[in-house]
């Protein structure tokens, strides 16, 4: 009897090697996550604007920062430089949480919350971009639910952790914690690399302009119906998050209850998207293709925003416990967005050359996302001082979800994406553009 091939065994461990680190590099995520939201619901929507303000400038001072680094340095370096600068922000911020009360949450709130987000952009994306060097167009629809499913694993324990650590150990150690979890994440990231290291054209630097990733903007279309993707199918989520906060701020008056609701409803969240990974999405994607895994998420948008125009403020009462519609509406949102969008519209980014992967990807999902939040959050601080509300707000909403639904078939469909066979060969670029 014929033993196994050592590479082929070694290749059909990598999935499952990702999915582990992505469920590292989530559940550091959703600890800090709860962290991060008890500070918007301490001072509710109306400073939302200037936290996401802030944060889309750090964006922009950062995108050529991060550019530079993918144009100059390998893979490897540039995975182990950009997860150890976060762990060590984790652990730095530990006193100015025990200080909290002596800083105030807005001031403290601000500064996290704009690393939060990098945080999260920056170490999500730059993983899916390594997850679209790995793998194949064909391997990538097959793989990226079962590694967005392991991530899912980590985005349930994350906020299940918090939950019940913060009524132990407060609310400042969990940042060790979080830090002990991308330290995991790391190292298997590494180790995948260190596996890939005979494919010397992955490994080696990327090259090309710091700028790249905004010039591509203008002259890809995929990229362009990504962006506008990003600034339409996000709002919906940003909404619900808007009026949650204002719900945190009116309802729940300590830090510990604060995170624990958010908690809450990033579990409900998790547990949605876990459940599209495990039945809906790859079979959508393997059978059907990513057309249907990036438009269904709008549809489902549509409805939940028709729902809150009906219902308002109005909360659903179930097994005892009694659920705000809007806290409904975003549980929805973000697990349609985290169990089907993003592993579909990742899978659609091996279909590109590297230097779009990494960054005209890292563009999108960085600086012109909180560039939306942005617009968002003042948008409806605006509507709401000419009183305009709620149902009126869900409406424009409404209308936002019908256009993200066709301009997702367009990005899909997009002239410049390489075919689906044509796999990662790719690498020189030479996509025809539209």
């Amino acid at each position: 009897m014929s033993l196994p091939n050592p590479a082929a065994v070694r290749k059909d461990a990598t999935p499952v090697v990702a999915a582990l680190a992505f469920f590292f590099v989530l559940t550091a995520y959703y600890i800090v996550r709860p962290v991060r939201d008890q500070l918007g619901g301490a001072v509710g929507s109306a400073q939302l604007p200037l936290f996401y303000a802030a944060t889309f400038l750090a964006m922009l001072l950062l995108t050529p920062i991060f550019g530079a680094l993918v144009a100059r340095f390998p893979r490897r370096h540039l995975l182990g430089w950009s997860y150890s600068f976060f762990i060590l922000c984790l652990i730095a911020f530990i006193p100015a949480f025990l200080a909290q009360d002596r800083i105030g949450a807005r001031a403290l709130g601000v500064v996290f919350f704009i690393w939060v987000s990098v945080f999260n952009l920056f170490v999500v994306s730059l993983f899916w971009s390594f997850m679209a060097d790995v793998f194949d167009s064909q391997r990538a629809r097959e793989v990226f639910p079962l590694i967005a499913l392991g991530g899912m694993a980590g985005a349930i324990f994350g906020p299940a952790l918090t939950r019940e650590l913060v009524g132990l150990i407060g609310v400042a150690p969990l940042l060790l914690v979080s830090a002990a979890m991308l330290g995991f994440a790391l190292l298997l990231l590494l180790r995948l690399s260190a596996r890939q290291a005979h494919d010397q054209a992955a490994e080696e630097p990327i090259g090309g302009s710091l700028w790249a990733g905004i010039r591509q903007l203008w002259s890809r279309p995929f990229l362009r119906y990504m962006a506008i993707l990003m600034l339409l199918g996000d709002g919906v989520g940003t909404l619900a998050y808007v009026l949650v906060a204002d719900y945190a701020k009116a309802h729940l008056h300590s830090s510990p209850l604060r995170t624990a609701f958010y908690a809450d409803i990033d579990l409900a969240v998790n547990l949605l998207g876990a459940f599209l990974q495990l039945t809906l999405s790859r079979w959508l994607l393997v059978r059907r293709g990513v057309v249907w895994a990036v438009v269904l998420p709008q549809v489902v948008n549509l409805g939940l925003l028709v729902m809150v125009m009906i219902g308002g403020h109005a909360q659903l009462t179930w097994l005892g416990y009694s659920v705000p519609l809007l806290a409904l509406m975003m549980v929805g949102t973000r697990g349609f967005m985290y169990g089907m969008t993003k592993p579909a519209s990742d899978a659609l980014y091996t279909r590109v050359p590297r230097e779009t992967r990494y960054k005209g990807k890292n563009f999108i999902e960085t600086a012109v996302w909180r560039f939306g939040d942005l617009v968002i959050t003042s948008g409806i601080s605006g509507l709401a001082k000419l009183g305009v509300g709620l149902a009126g707000i869900a409406l424009i909403g409404a209308g936002a979800s019908a256009l993200a639904a066709w301009i997702a078939r367009k990005a899909a469909t997009s002239p410049d994406l390489a075919s689906e066979s044509a796999g990662r060969q790719q690498e020189t670029g030479n996509a025809s553009l539209a």
